[in-house]
């Protein structure tokens, strides 16, 4: 018999395995990919708007020249060659370094695997903001770790949160492996911690001797001015840096990065090699002319100047058409923006009236290991035209509304 739903391999997974699950988002891909349904849940690049002809002529070019290099394998730590473009890349904010300090990743998610499997064993305390990246919760509690959540508000992570969050785990004779944080548009909060907080924060690692894992994919998807400097541009100790090119190229090339110091390096390497062997050469080299034969930066800016109308139409329409007690957060840049519904509403329990009406969110609960987040969703605004997003929106506020309807019914003791 075949289809059976019956699992009859239960007793041999490792025990690390019954604490995985799959992610708000990825159960959501399935409905909101269907054409009536107007998706605020996803968080793809619009590669739509990348030069598709001129991308057509370079990829010829790259296998009539290194065509063979580029299909077989190559070195673990990944292409000498790109490795080097992308310190170019990274001195645009202010960071320094050397192409032997990168490890090429199949995309961030990857590092953010190897980072938990070099650095986690089952129990240990990893220190994150609330809400977090979902893809980062799903690496470390596939390593079995206690992530604790850390307080933001719209200036991003609380200093005095992480202080007293560390004087806790001292008091209870335990410490933190690492603090995971985003903090420059923040997914999925939108938020940007300021300058002030982030000489903080380094400050206070520094002091309690924490290693700060800074994830940063969104820094160029900038619409108000330039965002602070990363961390690891001030202070080249204690940082371990998350890089990708998913946002200013393609997120289907799976091409990202580790910027860490040389023994942790090596550490990463073993693992590489004992999982993917290496990196694709296809997807190094395609990224390497991307970088040295594109006007790329030129590129970026498109997405920018794309985002920033879309941004300004979801928030134009959440003013309009939103409830009295509904508040969201206004992003400087990245792709989300993050809104908390009035008192009383569940964003969970609301998602599949929302779907009846052919709109789709992701509930904050999938941003937390905690449970909380009930509340709050996210909302994108990359991959949907402004007159869709408006609709979106219209259909969304109906949904709520007819749930604060449900709320005071039932509040105010009514049949």
């Amino acid at each position: 018999m075949s289809g059976t739903t019956l699992d009859d391999y239960t007793g041999r997974y490792a025990s690390r395995v019954h604490g995985m699950a799959q992610s708000e988002i990825r159960a959501l891909f399935s409905v909101a990919a269907r054409p009536e349904v107007v998706s605020l849940a996803g968080g793809n690049p619009y590669t739509a708007a990348l030069p598709m002809d001129e991308l057509g002529e370079m990829f010829t070019r790259l296998l009539s020249q290194v065509g063979a290099e580029a299909l077989g394998y190559c070195p673990g730590q990944g292409s000498v060659a790109l490795r080097e473009a992308l310190c170019g890349v990274l001195q645009l904010s202010g960071i320094r370094a050397s192409a032997d300090d990168l490890v090429l990743t199949t995309g961030a998610q990857q590092g953010l695997d190897l980072l938990a499997r070099t650095f986690l064993d089952p129990g240990d305390i990893v220190l994150a903001e609330g809400p977090t990246y979902v893809g980062a919760l799903g690496a470390f509690q596939a390593a079995q770790a206690d992530v604790r959540h850390l307080p933001m508000d719209d200036d991003g992570l609380i200093p005095a949160g992480l202080e007293e969050s560390l004087a806790a785990l001292e008091r209870e004779g335990r410490r933190a492996k690492f603090l995971y944080t985003i903090p420059t548009y923040q997914n999925p909060a939108g938020v940007t911690m300021t300058e002030e907080r982030r000489e903080e924060i380094l400050a206070i690692a520094e002091r309690h001797g924490l290693l700060v894992i800074e994830d940063d994919p969104y820094s160029m998807i900038a619409f108000d001015g330039t965002p602070p400097a990363p961390l690891r541009a001030r202070a080249e100790r204690g940082v371990i840096y998350l890089g990708t090119v998913s946002k200013i190229f393609a997120a289907g090339l799976r091409l990202g990065w580790v910027l860490a110091p040389p023994a942790v390096r090596d550490k990463l390497l073993l693992a590489i090699e004992a999982s993917i062997l290496c990196p694709s050469g296809l997807t190094q080299e395609a990224t390497l002319r991307f970088l040295t034969e594109m006007e790329w930066r030129q590129q970026v800016k498109v997405f920018n100047t794309l985002y920033r109308d879309r941004r300004d139409a979801l928030l134009t329409a959440l003013g309009d058409y939103m409830p009295e007690g509904m508040t969201w957060t206004v992003p400087g840049g990245g792709l989300f923006i993050w809104a908390t519904l009035p008192e009383g509403l569940d964003s969970k329990a609301m998602l599949p009236r929302a779907l009846q009406e052919r709109v789709a969110y992701v509930p904050g609960t999938g941003f937390y290991a905690d449970g909380n987040g009930r509340r709050e969703m996210r909302l994108n605004f990359s991959t949907q035209t402004a007159e869709v997003i408006r609709e979106g929106v219209r259909r969304l506020a109906g949904v709520v509304a007819s749930d604060i309807e449900l709320r005071d019914t039932f509040a105010g003791g009514g049949a």
